[in-house]
């Protein structure tokens, strides 16, 4: 059996005799049955997979190509118009609709050009310039978001493997103890009761094993989402990084807050916010048109040429165009105001990420120097003065809190790996790479 949280310290000579009896112990005695699926992954092979297979990232992605295709087109001219008709024709009288009657009717084609303000075309492609900046912003994002999830879900898995590995190698020593207690029954040292209660001891074992395979096979599901697999093939491989240690250390998360992952499309947020003001302050600038007819007349008759030339008139900019100004001007500054508050809740979740890191990397290290081998000493010498003739609720009180310290363990572990996969993937892989 490996190490089964090898995280945080270097084992002393106590460490090595306590996972080598465990070592022994899984060697000999675990099923095939339980044995990890052929598909396994490594951690970095899991990032890797998770960024490449997303759905998200390529829903960001095509985002990101829509927005760029709408920006190429944002300052163009609106496309020109053609008219055609038949212009002056008699409707009454004795000559109605003979087209040769009037002086005047013709028939008529024509082209207009509408060109709207310069103001207009430069804050409208202001506009799809920062909303490209912010598809982008946006994918960034969603790639640490999947990073963070794909690095939690492997640990997850990771350290439910192991806790059902060490919970399926207690099944020798309850072999042996039943054997003990049978033993003194046979011998008329012991009494039914104690074989009972060994008995309903390993029964209680087997319902934890069953608890853990259940992890098991609910974290293979978790993982398989972001790698896109079945989830009977998954498994891991290998060791996670050193989860005691960050690739960002806590003075650099704190200060680079607003280049975090969460914070990334603010900035952008707000460009945007400015650029729609600037485009409504623009909207005071009058467009103008051109249009060109050509009117064809009776053979008889000249053939016209018509030019006009039209202008807005923004007359009553106070109840129109200034109304647009002010609600812009709010938005702007809304997005302003929310992007701080968004700021103060990052800055409050990485101080609490960092606690709770730190917390539980104290607890997982007095665990694996310390707690474990204890319980693992205490159990033995249970065991052995059970073995001896001693009492028998020693041992079972020593068993169970071995099982318990090992399940709590395994919580803590996961909950580090969570905590660790959080603040080790908050900026941008150009700033960092853990």
């Amino acid at each position: 059996m490996p190490i089964l949280f090898p995280l945080l310290h270097a084992p002393t000579w106590r460490h090595f005799r306590y996972w080598a009896a465990l070592l022994l112990a899984f060697s000999s005695f675990i099923p095939i049955s339980e044995a990890a699926p052929t598909g396994t992954v490594s951690f970095d092979e899991t990032l890797r997979l998770a960024v490449e297979r997303a759905p998200s990232l390529n829903a960001r992605q095509s985002q990101t190509q829509a927005a760029r295709e709408e920006a190429i087109r944002a300052a163009a001219l609106p496309d020109p118009q053609l008219t055609f008709g038949l212009d002056n024709w008699p409707v009454t009288g004795s000559q109605a609709f003979d087209w040769r009657a009037e002086d005047m009717t013709m028939k008529r084609i024509g082209l207009m050009q509408e060109f709207p303000a310069r103001a207009k075309r430069q804050a409208r492609q202001a506009v799809a310039d920062r909303a490209v900046e912010q598809a982008e912003a946006l994918s960034v994002t969603e790639q640490l978001a999947v990073r963070q999830v794909a690095a939690s879900a492997w640990i997850t898995l990771w350290a439910a493997e192991r806790e059902q590995e060490v919970l399926s190698s207690q099944r020798e020593q309850s072999a042996l103890g039943i054997r003990l207690a049978e033993a003194r029954l046979a011998s008329g040292v012991g009494t039914a009761a104690e074989a009972l209660a060994v008995q309903a001891a390993g029964l209680d074992l087997e319902n934890r094993i069953d608890a853990a395979r259940a992890k098991v096979e609910a974290a293979r599901g978790t993982l398989a989402r972001w790698l896109g697999s079945d989830p009977s093939e998954v498994g891991t491989v290998g060791v996670p990084p050193d989860l005691a240690t960050l690739p960002i250390d806590a003075a650099t998360l704190l200060a680079s807050v607003d280049r975090q992952g969460p914070l990334l499309p603010w900035r952008s947020r707000e460009a945007i916010a400015e650029a729609e003001l600037a485009l409504a302050a623009a909207e005071k600038r009058p467009d103008w048109r051109l249009a060109a007819s050509y009117g064809q007349r009776d053979r008889s008759r000249s053939d016209l040429l018509m030019l006009e030339f039209s202008v807005d008139l923004p007359l009553f900019a106070a109840d129109r165009q200034d109304r647009g100004i002010a609600a812009r001007r709010a938005e702007r500054d809304a997005v302003a105001a929310s992007h701080e508050e968004a700021r103060r809740m990052q800055v409050e979740a990485v101080h609490r990420a960092l606690a709770e890191w730190n917390g539980l990397k104290r607890q997982v290290a007095r665990s694996e120097q310390e707690l474990l081998p204890l319980a693992y000493d205490r159990v033995q010498a249970a065991i052995a003065g059970y073995g001896g003739g001693g009492a028998l609720q020693p041992w079972l009180e020593a068993r169970r809190d071995e099982i318990e310290l090992h399940i709590e363990h395994t919580r803590h572990v996961t909950e580090l790996g969570r905590a660790w996969a959080w603040l080790a993937y908050l900026l941008p892989v150009t700033e960092t790479m853990p």
